[in-house]
């Protein structure tokens, strides 16, 4: 099982957003800016392509839920969506709050915040979501 497996069946803490039977969206630990969510398939599979055509449908339609509770919660331009995947081997999408581009560059500099913040941040998307 691997590292974001083990996040959405609960065996390792996260800052969750939404989820459901078959997918799960948390704070990135690493935020570029406040909002910053992973949207990850419950099913482990390495490359968001080799996704099933309706499996691919429903992950991008509870994307878009969370983008609009992310929006909603964290006030912005547009919400960025980034697949890159070769930290982990598991299909992520990142979702990035924007006013400008620039705050969907992964070069620069991460966020530091607390765990209070953090629990912040997540309730203010569930409460959207």
């Amino acid at each position: 099982m691997d590292i974001f497996s083990k996040i959405a069946a609960g065996e390792i803490p996260s800052y969750k957003c939404a989820e459901n039977e078959e997918f799960y969206a948390f704070l990135d630990i690493n935020p570029l800016v406040k909002g910053h969510t992973l949207v990850i398939p419950r099913r482990e599979v390495d490359y968001f392509f080799d996704m099933e055509d309706d499996e691919l449908a429903r992950y991008q339609q509870f994307a878009k839920r969370v983008a609009i509770a992310i929006q909603k919660a964290f006030p912005c331009k547009k919400v960025a969506q980034i697949v890159l995947g070769l930290e982990v081997a598991h299909a992520h999408i990142h979702l990035i709050p924007m006013q400008t581009e620039g705050d969907a560059d992964f070069r620069r500099k991460k966020l530091e915040l607390s765990e209070a913040e953090f629990q912040e941040i997540a309730s203010k998307i569930r409460a959207e979501f």
